[in-house]
């Protein structure tokens, strides 16, 4: 019999001397260290066997004798056992004294040096009902998940005998129940995906294990999937009846009930990889803070609320300079020991053009809290639930910062006991329910002056108090008016009060601009541009005209034309006077504002023409940069050779991972220029740009913003007369609805695509709308057209010289060969793409290829050789964050484990990827995913549960009335009524 391999364990020393370690919880194995120990033939397994699991108790030799033969002993059974023994002891060489003779039997004594993995498990249990006692849930998830994960398959296999057999349904039973126990943690921590993927095979395995079946359907029911929860108990009570002639236990009885009457809502899921982390957002707080003692004890002890029943919320309005921010600040970090969960921190840009999307700001939130990217979901009200389900029982502070109305707040409130949020806004919130309202105004004249002399100096401001009063009130009393001055005054040593105080002296240009609501703000902002010397000037009008949400120092680097040293100190100096901030290292942004006041300057002050330029510069930066990326993740395709040129250079790579790295960290930048820049001179660039990033969009975590601005561009394309731009952008919108799960509005702008690549000569979009009408095709059952489309991308391609063009479609046609029954042409082309690509050099791409060649496997009756192919693909698209594809592929393993007559391992699987298609593709990759998942469940007689997920289904694919309609109506005929 071969050895099991095991690693070495915390409990032993990894070399020949270590720990000797028994293992029963599969086959019958010893080890010291990692070196295996023969312990024998059979009958002398069972013998160590039996010793084992009476360890520390004396097994008489006629218990041995029993454990070994039962009823039917051979003669000489006592002398054989003791044989066993003694070669038992010799196998253990220095450990031989562990089994010692005691009154006419043997007793075995693990010491020190000497452990079972059951003994390994129990301690593992101990510890994890320690923790759950003391509500430590995580905690005795992981010891539960230590200990399940001792089992190597059957416990005590190979061992003959009924002794074997009992102990082995011992064992198998004792896991059975951790795993309820695991499950049930798992649902209470919220983990509802996982867990519905593991119950779902599970009660296909012990269809009769009511508790199985009861966390099935609370996990469905709290997940809000109470139709198929339901259909879980009809099928259950089916079951019994049938085989057992008895009706579900009450706890089964009474779930039902509670579901029926409205019981156990969805909440939210908290992903099962989610890190719970404390975050601490909290901009730094100015040491020379100065008066608003007032304000300063009211919002505290708003905030000091929170520790009672009731989420503390409080608003602070006023006009913009008047210091909300620095006053929210403040008093947040004196509460912050009230909050020991941690404190997030957002700017809600509500004073802009573009006000931060609440769904944006809860997906940073979400991320700050812990949760991966591939576990936010998209719909912002999924998105609230979470982030209120995460924040649940935490004692967060949570300040919102620059707010546009109540409306942008609303989803952004943790809505529990024990968290407060903290929000500043320039219009009076008044119908945000339940808030304290705060309206800041204009500081006192001894707190406006106390304020100049901290920033300023005493040493400089005592001899010159009245000509400091005159600075103070030329500002308006304005915090962020004194604070620009007050730091002009105090970089340059050698000007006095009184200079800076003339400077401000000129009522005809001042006076007028300093008065109340938003004048008053400008005001202020042009006092500290007119210091500035002239450089710093030209960076704060320029890098003002840039749409993004904030920029880098490279790209600033392109818009000020300078080098990068010199770019840096230009900004640095702005963040010091405060007419910039510094998000983070490398990335600097404008307070809303001021980035209106910045752009007024540059269009008063810039011509036309250096404002065109600098924006050309950062269009033609991203453009080179992301071209880059673009070759890295795709060698050997043409694309980069047919984008419109650039003047200004991108930056370089060491490699891919990288890359892709600066692009997902750049891409609200990427598509807030792409979508700015639709002049004459810029638009081939800026759809060249969404053509490049369209990796973004095929993830399935941008395809929204692609549709948008695709659209956006097409009509300025459409609106000048460019066709090659039109062209392209329909080629991003059809790539981008086949993404979205939209195939009519895809072939639509394919069939645009095409119409204007024949016009224009551009391959590239001619092979791409080509694939895409293919692919499209193919999808609605049209192999013919299909094929004829995809054969036309092919000689596109290779006329182009596009050799990963040319596998991609030799991996769509392969799919079509396929579907048309044609296996063995199919398989020879998804192997000879998979060549190109193995010649070309590997990237994400191949796992395109290999998807394909698992697809084809299956329909061809080879599933088990589809699987490794599938398994390889989604090794690279996790790698490559790509998600969409990452829930297909686990979506094309369950076909495959289908095909092979596994149907609970395709039903886990399938269950993997609804989850990780929630909030991502369409609802036909929804559809199709229930479909398989209904045909799954109907196999393992889960009938009720299958039709709600065929009802699914066909609700979602009518939509837009899908191919797979008709044969998913088939399905539900097939499974009947209730």
């Amino acid at each position: 019999m071969a050895e099991r391999q095991r690693t070495p364990s915390t409990y032993e020393a990894d070399d020949a001397h270590g720990l000797l370690y028994f293992g029963l919880l599969g086959p019958l194995a010893a080890w010291r260290g990692t070196t295996p120990i023969n312990i024998g033939p059979p009958q002398q397994r069972t013998v160590l066997a039996a010793l084992l699991l009476t360890s520390g108790h004396h097994a008489t030799t006629h218990d041995l004798v029993d454990a070994i033969w039962g009823q039917d002993p051979p003669r000489d059974a006592v002398g054989t056992v003791r044989t066993y023994v003694s070669r038992l002891r010799k196998a253990l060489g220095p450990d031989a004294d562990l089994i010692r003779g005691q009154a006419g039997g043997y007793v075995l004594r693990p010491g020190a040096g000497a452990v079972s993995d059951t003994a390994v498990a129990e301690e593992a249990v101990a510890l994890a009902d320690a923790a759950a006692e003391r509500g430590e849930t995580e905690k005795a998830r992981s010891l539960l998940r230590e200990a399940l994960g001792l089992w190597d398959g059957e416990p005590l296999a190979g061992l003959p005998g009924a002794f074997a057999e009992t102990e082995r349904a011992r064992l198998t039973e004792w896991r059975l129940s951790l795993l309820e126990r695991r499950l049930a943690l798992d649902i209470e921590a919220h983990d509802y995906a996982e867990a519905i993927s593991e119950l779902t095979a599970l009660t296909a395995a012990y269809p009769l294990r009511e508790r199985f079946r009861e966390l099935l359907m609370l996990s469905l029911s709290r997940s809000g999937r109470q139709a198929e929860a339901l259909a879980v108990y009809t099928d259950s009570r089916r079951l019994l009846i049938d085989e057992l002639g008895v009706e579900p236990g009450p706890k089964l009885a009474e779930l039902q009930h509670r579901i029926l009457r409205g019981g156990e809502q969805p909440v939210a899921p908290v992903a099962a990889t989610t890190t719970r982390l404390s975050p601490a957002q909290l901009p730094a707080r100015l040491a020379d803070f100065t008066g608003r003692d007032d304000f300063v004890d009211e919002l505290g002890k708003q905030l000091e609320q929170s520790s009672g029943m009731v989420m503390a919320v409080s608003s602070v309005s006023g006009i913009g300079g008047v210091g909300k921010t620095t006053l929210a600040v403040h008093v947040a970090h004196a509460a912050r020991d009230s909050f020991p969960d941690g404190q997030l921190y957002a700017d809600l840009q509500g004073a802009g053009p573009s006000p931060a999307e609440p769904a944006a700001v809860l997906g940073s939130f979400l991320r700050s809290l812990g949760t991966p990217d591939a576990e936010i979901p998209e719909p912002l009200e999924e998105r609230a639930a979470l982030y209120r389900s995460l924040l649940a029982g935490r004692r967060v502070l949570t300040l919102l910062d620059n707010a546009r109305d109540a409306a942008q707040i609303r989803p952004l409130l943790p809505g529990t006991e024990g968290c407060a949020a903290l929000i500043t806004s320039r219009a009076r919130t008044a119908d945000l329910a339940g808030a304290h309202h705060v309206d800041l105004d204009v500081m006192a004249p001894d707190e406006a002056l106390l304020l100049f002399t901290r920033i300023v100096g005493t040493r400089r401001v005592t001899p010159e108090r009245d000509a400091a009063m005159d600075v103070v009130a030329a500002c308006g009393f304005l915090p962020l008016a004194i604070r620009i001055a007050a730091s002009r005054l105090a970089a340059r040593r050698t000007w006095t009060v009184s200079v800076l105080a003339r400077k401000l002296s000129d009522e005809h240009r001042r006076l007028d601009e300093l008065r109340v609501g938003d004048l008053a703000v400008k005001a202020t902002f042009e006092l500290g541009y007119g210091q500035l010397e002239p450089e710093q000037a030209r960076a704060f009008r320029l890098l003002g005209l840039v749409d993004g949400p904030d920029i880098s120092l490279h790209a600033a680097t392109a818009i000020l034309d300078r080098p990068e040293d010199d770019t840096e100190e230009l900004l640095e100096t702005l963040v010091d006077t405060s007419l910039l901030e510094s998000a983070a290292p490398g990335r600097y942004r404008y307070h809303d504002l001021l980035r209106l006041f910045a752009r007024t300057c540059a269009e008063r002050e810039e011509p036309a023409t250096e404002r065109e330029a600098a924006l050309s510069r950062l269009l033609d930066f991203y453009l080179a940069t992301a071209a880059q990326v673009y070759e890295l993740d795709r060698p050997g395709d043409t694309l980069t050779s047919h984008l419109a040129p650039v003047a200004y250079r991108g930056l370089r790579f060491a490699d891919r991972h990288t890359a892709q790295d600066w692009r997902l960290g750049e891409v609200e930048c990427l598509l807030a220029t792409a979508r700015q820049l639709v002049g004459k001179e810029t638009l081939a660039r800026a759809v060249d740009l969404l053509m490049v990033t369209v990796d973004l969009a095929e993830s399935g975590m941008y395809s929204r913003q692609f549709t948008q601005i695709a659209g956006h561009l097409l009509k300025a394309a459409q609106n000048l007369g460019d066709l090659r731009s039109e062209g392209r952008a329909h080629d991003v919108l059809s790539a981008s609805y086949i993404d979205s799960g939209r195939f009519e509005q895809a072939d639509k702008h394919a069939a645009e695509a095409m119409r204007l690549a024949r016009a224009t000569g551009d391959p590239v979009v001619h092979g791409h709308a080509a694939s895409d009408l293919g692919i499209i095709a193919n999808l609605q059952g049209h192999c013919a057209d299909a094929a004829i489309h995809l054969e036309d991308a092919l000689a596109v391609y290779r006329a182009d010289g596009n050799l990963l063009g040319e596998s991609s479609a030799m991996a769509n046609l392969s799919r079509v060969h396929g579907d048309a029954g044609r296996t063995t042409l199919a398989v020879e082309l998804a192997e000879q793409a998979l060549v190109i690509h193995h010649r070309l050099g590997a990237s994400f791409r191949m796992a395109n290829c290999m998807y394909a060649l698992g697809i084809i496997l299956t329909v061809a009756g080879r599933p088990d050789d589809a699987l490794p192919e599938l398994d390889a693909a989604l090794k690279l698209f996790r790698e490559n964050r790509m998600h969409l594809w990452c829930g297909m592929t686990r979506f094309r393993m369950a076909e495959a484990h289908l095909a092979a007559q596994r149907p609970a391992e395709a039903a886990k699987l399938a269950e993997k990827a609804l989850s990780q298609l929630r909030g991502i593709g369409g609802d036909w990759h929804r559809g199709v995913v229930l479909t398989l998942l209904a045909r799954t469940l109907l196999l393992m007689d889960q009938r009720g549960r299958a039709r709600a997920c065929c009802t699914e289904a066909l609700a979602l694919l009518q939509k837009a009335d899908f191919a797979e309609v008709a044969e998913v109506s088939a399905l539900l005929a097939t499974i009947g009524p209730d």
